[in-house]
C-alpha cells in the first residue's frame, strides 16, 4: 500500500500494518483482534492522556504545589491539544468543531454547578464561575474521539437520516439538559426520537481489508458505556464530585449512562459537520456482514 504524501507517522504506520498478511485461520482473527485495539486506543489518544492525567495527579500531584493541580490539568490539557495539530493528528477542521463543543460543554458545566448537579471540591485559577476550565477539555475528549475513529476506520452509512433531523434532535437534546431543571424531564422522548431517527442506520467500519457494520444506536451505546465507565475513574480521581460523593468516593449510578448517550449524540452530530457521511463502496456494501456473521477469511 503506498503512503501518503504528507500523512502523519500514525498514518504512515497504519498502512503498513494494514497491509500486513497475518496468515489466515486464528493468526487472522488475532491480528484483527489486536489491531483493532491499537487502532481504538490511538483514536482516543486525546481522551486517554487526560484521564490518565486526573489519575496521576490525584495520586502523586503534591498538595502544597504552587499551581494548583486543576490549573496544571488546564495547561497539560491545552498542551496535548496544541500536540494533536502539530503532529496532525487532528484536522483544523475537526479543531474547530471540538473547540464548539468545548465551549458548548463549559457553558454547561456553569449551568450545572450552580444548580448543584455536580461540584468541582479543589481550588484553581483558571476557572469561570467555579468551573476549573479543564472540564471543557474533557468534552472536547469525547468530540476528539469521533473525529478520530471516523477517519480511522473509515466510517460509511447506510439509511443515514437528514441532516436537519439530526440537527433538530441534538439541540432538542442540549435544550433538555437546562430546561429539566425548570419544567419536565424530556429524555425519554429524546430517547425516542433518537431510536426513530436511526432504527435503520448501519454504521461500516473498516479495520483490516473489508468493511464490517453494526446498528448505529448500538454503537453509540457502546461509546456511552465507555464513557461511562471513564466517568467513574475520572470522579475517584476526585475530577469532580456528585452529591453523596463529598464524604468518599461512590460509583456513578448506571443513569448517567443515558446522559452520556444524549450528550454523545451531540459530539457526532457536530462532527459530522465536517467528516463526511458516505455510503459503503460498491465493493463493500453488497459483501459487508454483521459483526457476528463475519467470516474468518478477510
Amino acid at each position: 500500500m503506498a503512503q501518503t504524501f504528507g500523512a502523519s507517522r500514525f498514518q504512515q504506520i497504519r498502512q503498513r500494518l494494514e497491509a500486513f498478511d497475518p496468515g489466515e485461520g486464528w493468526r487472522l482473527w488475532l491480528y484483527e483482534f489486536l489491531l483493532f485495539g491499537f487502532k481504538q486506543g490511538w483514536a482516543c489518544l486525546f481522551g486517554g492522556l487526560l484521564l490518565a492525567l486526573l489519575l496521576a495527579t490525584h495520586l502523586f500531584y503534591p498538595d502544597d504545589a504552587t499551581l494548583a493541580r486543576y490549573d496544571f490539568l488546564t495547561l497539560a490539557a491545552l498542551g496535548i491539544q496544541i500536540g494533536m495539530l502539530a503532529f496532525r493528528l487532528e484536522t483544523w477542521d475537526e479543531a474547530k468543531v471540538i473547540l464548539i463543543f468545548h465551549v458548548v460543554g463549559t457553558a454547561m458545566e456553569v449551568f450545572k454547578t450552580y444548580a448543584g448537579s455536580w461540584v468541582y471540591p479543589e481550588a484553581s485559577l483558571f476557572r469561570i464561575a467555579g468551573v476549573p476550565l479543564f472540564s471543557g477539555f474533557m468534552y472536547a475528549s469525547v468530540g476528539s474521539y469521533i473525529a478520530r475513529v471516523w477517519r480511522i476506520f473509515d466510517f460509511r452509512y447506510t439509511h443515514y437520516p437528514p441532516a436537519w433531523t439530526t440537527w433538530l434532535l441534538a439541540g432538542a437534546i442540549y435544550a433538555n439538559f437546562f430546561l429539566h431543571h425548570f419544567w419536565i424531564d424530556l429524555r425519554w422522548l429524546l430517547f425516542a426520537a433518537t431510536a426513530l431517527i436511526f432504527w435503520r442506520t448501519r454504521i461500516y467500519f473498516r479495520n483490516f481489508r473489508e468493511h464490517r457494520w453494526m446498528p448505529l444506536l448500538l454503537g453509540f451505546g457502546l461509546v456511552a458505556l465507555f464513557i461511562w465507565l471513564a466517568e467513574n475513574i475520572a470522579t475517584f480521581a476526585n475530577a469532580w464530585n456528585y452529591p453523596g460523593q463529598e464524604a468518599g468516593w461512590q460509583p456513578v449510578g448506571p443513569e448517567k449512562l443515558g446522559s452520556w448517550f444524549l450528550l454523545m449524540l451531540i459530539s457526532f452530530v457536530l462532527v459530522a459537520l465536517v467528516q463526511p457521511v458516505r455510503r459503503p463502496g460498491k465493493s463493500s456494501a453488497p459483501d459487508a456482514k454483521p459483526i457476528a456473521e463475519q467470516p474468518a477469511r478477510a
